[in-house]
């Protein structure tokens, strides 16, 4: 089974040919690639309707980042091409920063059900810290290795992953995700989520960042997210080097490719 995938990149550093391998080693896949702005153009309806699923590897809408979007809202016709991607079903897979940005869009936060923050505020009714980060270039705790391991080993996503794996990637301290039917659990990390493991949030105020605390972490790194009438794969997996050449997180990526694409996941989505 081959599939027509778009891969939205661009507002956060990553290794450009260690990525790009990912997605073009694997000969199930027909890769587009594409960055903000440029992305808002493609993700348009009529541009959009002939991939079978999009990966979001971008990090845009966060203007005290000089490598993102200078605007914090995004613009009208990006919102209507999202909100008509999810009406139609495609298929979203979300990795790592991808899940963190548009903070100040509600919508991009229903997508995946993430519960971080880069700043504090309010998560499911309640008001929460910023959520601390250990990875990339961040002092004192960089990426850690850390074993993941699946939930349900039957599903679609954890396929060939039965026994789990070890990876070394950037983790994030961030309160436990609602627990609701549209949110599905898939891997859990063995790493331990305390304040004393992780950064505070880079991008909050400096007074934030100096008294910063953190109640015990989730552990769970990669679910599944039905998103109005879309099947999602959010994967907090996938920051670097490291991560892009594990045989086992490029199984992963790819059985999250297949899966959203697929019947069985639109019809989980819809709720049918």
């Amino acid at each position: 089974m081959t599939l027509n995938v778009l891969v939205v990149t661009k507002g956060h550093p990553y290794d450009y040919n260690g990525f790009h391998a990912i997605f073009d080693d694997n000969k199930n896949l027909v890769s587009t690639f594409v960055e903000q702005p440029a992305a808002q153009v493609i993700l348009r309806p009529e541009n959009v309707a002939p991939y079978d699923a999009v990966l979001f590897y971008d990090m845009w809408g966060i203007p005290t980042d000089p490598t993102s979007s200078a605007g914090a809202e995004p613009p009208p016709g990006y919102v209507a091409s999202i909100e008509a991607l999810l009406a139609s079903g495609k298929g979203l897979v979300l990795l790592n920063h991808a899940l963190v940005q548009w903070p100040t869009w509600p919508l991009w936060r229903e997508i995946s059900g993430t519960t971080f923050r880069l700043t504090a505020g309010e998560v499911n009714g309640r008001r929460v810290p910023g959520s601390g980060y250990r990875g990339g270039a961040g002092e004192p705790h960089r990426n850690a290795t850390h074993r993941l391991t699946p939930i349900d080993p039957n599903h679609p996503v954890t396929k060939g992953l039965e026994g789990g794996f070890d990876i070394i990637d950037e983790l994030y301290l961030r309160t436990p995700l609602a627990a609701t039917p549209d949110i599905v659990p898939l891997l859990t990390s063995d790493y331990a989520f305390t304040r004393a493991n992780f950064n505070p949030p880079p991008l909050a105020p400096k007074s934030e960042q100096e008294t910063w605390d953190h109640e015990e972490g989730d552990k769970v790194i990669v679910w599944a997210k039905r998103t109005r009438n879309s099947p999602v794969v959010a994967s907090e997996a996938g920051d670097g080097p490291d991560a892009y050449a594990n045989p086992n997180f490029r199984r992963l990526v790819d059985n999250a490719l297949k899966w959203v694409a697929s019947d069985e996941a639109r019809t989980w989505a819809r709720g049918a």
